[in-house]
């Protein structure tokens, strides 16, 4: 009497998991590329939704960094201190007018090259396949909406955790996500 031993099969794929864990390399090596310029990850974010949004208020930043209005102000004061960033209106009642420094755009020049050859690395020519295919897709969705979205549809909310444009408090799953927030000057955590 012979037994076969019923191997199972590989599990399906989850493309969340998938993205998940990839996103986790990236934050991994993206931090990695950015400390020796005392950035991080969520700094850099910031300091990229500041110059490339001008005008945004501080709900806005929250919105778009999937952070709190708090974590925000306390992010700003932090980027302001180190001299990254000004605000051209610092008066109580009126809106902020954030905008970078001259050595905010210096070092945000300096941190998109560290992305540059993250980039490179994770996702290049020598990078593993999947990775490269992945890349490739994320770039011809970006292509595509810079064209303009399809029969009028918004979908800004892929990277701010919205549906179709509406405005979110957060993460998607109602976290603070204290991940993303900057960390102190000084090195602590908060």
């Amino acid at each position: 009497m012979t037994t076969e031993s019923a191997r199972p099969g590989p599990p399906a794929t989850s493309p969340s998991i998938v993205l998940l864990t990839l996103a986790h390399r990236v934050e991994s090596e993206l931090g990695a590329a950015l400390s020796p310029l005392g950035l991080t990850v969520s700094r850099l974010g910031l300091l990229g939704h500041i110059a490339g949004v001008p005008g945004a208020s501080f709900s806005d930043l929250a919105r778009m960094s999937g952070i709190t209005v708090q974590s925000v102000h306390t992010a700003v004061k932090a980027l302001a201190g180190a001299g990254l960033v000004r605000d051209g209106k610092a008066r109580a009642g009126s809106a902020s007018t954030l905008e970078l420094t001259p050595e905010g755009a210096r070092l945000m020049g300096e941190a998109m090259k560290a992305v540059e050859d993250v980039d490179e690395r994770l996702f290049g020519p020598d990078a593993d396949p999947i990775q490269r295919r992945i890349a490739d897709t994320v770039r011809a969705a970006f292509a595509e909406l810079s064209a303009g979205p399809p029969d009028g549809e918004l979908s800004a909310g892929l990277l701010d955790g919205t549906k179709n444009g509406e405005h979110s408090a957060g993460p998607p799953d109602g976290t603070k996500d204290a991940e993303l927030s900057p960390s102190p000057p000084d090195g602590t955590t908060g």
